[in-house]
């Protein structure tokens, strides 16, 4: 069966630009993103967009739409009425380039910021050793795609520009808290206590933890219920337990 759809797609660059109507036509099985590319084809062969694999691996697609942070490769005209209006939206949280592709360097800037894994002294990297659960627990967050569609909804990233220099959002602070629980991480013989750098250099403290990364998370990991919120306790442990405190200090004294 086909139909035609009225989308509304933004067409602008860093000077701005405003929301263009187009009559598209959309046949059974299609996502938004085939949508994007016959509107490329047809009516505005000028239209940037991000895309690369089309098949909700790459996380280049991220859009919003219809105020949703979304991937277009994955979002189903299915799920929209015919009648209904679909708009299509570059991701808020970052710099407009033009149209529907957005300046997200801010999270590679990020990223670079959080310290690597460190190997543990006098194991060869082919003798690494772990747990299978130790495995299990980490494997979750590498799923991440890296679409920064959590990046794009969290309000504080979103909603206030002055927080980003202190804040490094959901997907990297799950990196964090994904090394800190890596059973052979050494990081803390560095003297880099993960959990503590979380909060004191990463901004962990400004999450109120909505789960609104969670909620648009293509891979369904449970950013916060899994990362985030467990983060938080061992800083807070680390900060004002007495026995942790007095444990570490132990730790350090016979080291």
């Amino acid at each position: 069966m086909t139909h035609t759809a009225h989308f509304k797609v933004w067409r602008g660059d860093t000077d701005g630009g405003d929301l263009r109507d187009y009559e598209v036509e959309v046949n059974d099985g299609e996502v938004v993103l085939d949508i994007i590319h016959r509107l490329q084809a047809t009516q505005a062969a000028d239209l940037a967009v991000r895309w690369n694999c089309k098949a909700g691996k790459c996380g280049s697609c991220s859009a919003e739409v219809n105020g949703r942070p979304r991937l277009m490769c994955m979002t189903r005209m299915s799920v929209f009425a015919p009648d209904e209006t679909v708009t299509v939206t570059p991701l808020r949280a970052f710099p407009v380039i033009r149209d529907l592709v957005t300046d997200v360097s801010f999270n590679y800037d990020k990223a670079r910021q959080v310290p690597a894994f460190v190997p543990p002294k006098g194991v060869p990297a082919g003798e690494y050793r772990m747990q299978q659960v130790d495995v299990e627990r980490s494997q979750e967050f590498r799923k991440c795609i890296e679409c920064f569609l959590c990046q794009d909804t969290c309000h504080v990233v979103r909603d206030h520009e002055e927080n980003k220099a202190a804040f490094a959002g959901p997907r990297f602070l799950m990196r964090i808290a994904e090394l800190d629980m890596h059973p052979l991480d050494a990081a803390a013989d560095q003297g880099l206590v993960r959990a503590a750098s979380a909060q004191e250099d990463h901004g962990l403290g400004y999450c109120n933890i909505t789960k609104c990364c969670s909620e648009v998370c293509p891979e369904h990991i449970k950013i916060t219920d899994n990362a985030l919120i467990p983060l938080k306790e061992r800083a807070i442990d680390r900060k004002y337990d007495p026995l942790v405190w007095l444990g570490s200090k132990i730790r350090r004294r016979q080291g």
